[in-house]
């Protein structure tokens, strides 16, 4: 029970980090920025919350499979192969994630009052020195709540997992995807655990991150 257990926690935390990353920094990016097909550009960001995870799956196979768009040349030029492996369980799980994160590093950017970013440019900042020195401290509360939602999410993504990482005890076998096999194999005892091990990590996310977007208002 432990494996799988080290493993989801494992993807979690990369995916969370990858998920974080880009969607802070595209969070910020939309936030600040109003053009013709904005609206377009979110509902595509968005997509992956509400798209199936067995879609979001296929998709990542013509991209990254072995003869995916880019799975292809990773194969060719560097011997880079991501299905089936844990890393490409991140992938799966960054990208069913990031929409948590990004939401809310948009909103909470959007939410930050407008007049500090001015007086820091006024004193001669960047927009990189604002982004860091203003608009991110402001901004952390919601963005750590979202991050946590996004790790929460992470850990429990099954779909897009299974068919991009497939279920490999020990090397893909995330604890979604055990509890699947142990019901499956009729070994309700095991299931059972797996589900309530999940179930706490998860429910303690959730509530540490409630209480950061109550603490922002």
């Amino acid at each position: 029970m432990l494996t799988p257990l080290w493993l989801t926690l494992k993807v979690a935390l990369i995916a969370t980090l990858i998920a974080g990353v880009v969607g802070i920094a595209l969070g910020w990016w939309m936030s600040r920025r109003r053009f013709a097909g904005d609206n377009i550009i979110d509902a595509i960001l968005m997509l992956p919350m509400v798209l199936p995870p067995t879609v979001i799956g296929y998709y990542l196979i013509v991209l990254i499979g072995r003869n995916g768009v880019f799975g292809q040349h990773l194969d060719r030029w560097f011997g880079i192969n991501l299905i089936f492996t844990w890393q490409g369980a991140v992938i799966a799980a960054s990208v069913v994630s990031f929409p948590l994160v990004y939401k809310g590093a948009r909103a909470a950017f959007e939410e930050v009052d407008g007049r500090f970013a001015n007086a820091a440019r006024t004193l001669g900042a960047d927009e990189f020195e604002v982004f860091v020195r203003v608009a991110l401290p402001l901004a952390v509360r919601g963005i750590a709540a979202g991050l946590m939602l996004t790790f929460a999410r992470a850990m429990g993504e099954f779909g897009a997992t299974l068919m991009i990482a497939g279920n490999l005890p020990g090397k893909t076998q995330t604890l979604s995807i055990a509890v699947y096999e142990a019901v499956q194999a009729g070994n309700d005892q095991l299931a059972l655990w797996l589900t309530l091990v999940i179930s706490v990590v998860c429910i303690t996310v959730l509530v540490v991150s409630s209480r950061l977007l109550q603490a922002r208002h």
